[in-house]
């Protein structure tokens, strides 16, 4: 009697931490040590008594500056003592914690951080690309507590210091504090390609400083408009 079967593999994982990797694709969060922001709609379980608030672009002011940049991420707020499980699209989970640190992360590849973190939408700067790259905008995490990222695929981590660092807009993840990022004009490709979601690669982002950059093995979906996307502005327009 009974079921046989290899789904043991599969049960919670028990790490004593707020924020566990249950496997590559999902993120087990105690919600006993804290509430939590979580992207909207990436609840695919919970346990206990886990309560659920709409939080949308974080305010009015948040909301006007998603609104004209096309960055940020909808979050919903969570709190409780039960156990609540997160996902999204099955993309791969990376957590991470931060110590009085900030980062930078394009808003479609947040999945959920403490309530202790702060975040505001972020212009990116950089000379004469800057100026032309006016819609290129990203989110800015500080403070204490776990962060939760997704990436489509196992990314790479560059160590700036090391040797000139470029990316790919589009493939760009995330880069740590102490990181400088600026804008390289390359002619090959068209002006809309600065924006997530364009194509070809006019403008690269150029990195130096110390720390790290996040890069993952895909230039995301194609066209402008997507959530995250930094397309904004004066490109936004341009791209439509």
């Amino acid at each position: 009697m009974g079921i046989q079967s290899n789904l043991d593999q599969y049960a919670e994982n028990e790490t004593g931490e707020q924020f566990t990797r249950q496997n590559s694709k999902l993120l087990k969060i105690e919600l006993a040590a804290g509430g939590v922001q979580a992207k909207r709609g990436s609840m695919v379980a919970y346990q206990g008594d886990v309560k659920f608030e709409n939080k949308g672009s974080g305010g009015l002011g948040k909301m006007l500056k998603k609104a004209t940049t096309g960055e940020g991420a909808d979050m919903m707020h969570a709190t409780g003592t039960g156990e609540l499980f997160i996902a999204d699209d099955a993309k791969d989970v990376h957590i991470m914690y931060l110590d009085n640190d900030q980062i930078s992360v394009n808003g479609g590849n947040i999945l959920a951080f403490n309530e202790s973190i702060s975040w505001d939408i972020k212009r990116l700067s950089g000379g004469a690309a800057g100026a032309l790259a006016g819609g290129l905008y990203n989110m800015e995490l500080s403070g204490t507590g776990f962060v939760a990222i997704t990436t489509d695929g196992p990314p790479v981590m560059l160590d700036v210091a090391s040797a000139p660092t470029f990316g790919d807009a589009q493939a760009v993840v995330m880069w740590s504090g102490g990181v400088q990022m600026n804008l390289k004009t390359d002619t090959t490709g068209g002006l809309k390609s600065m924006v997530r979601g364009g194509s070809g690669e006019t403008f690269q982002m150029a990195f130096g400083g110390q720390g790290f950059v996040l890069v993952q093995p895909s230039e995301g979906p194609t066209g402008g408009g997507t959530e995250g996307g930094g397309g904004g502005g004066l490109l936004g327009a341009l791209g439509g």
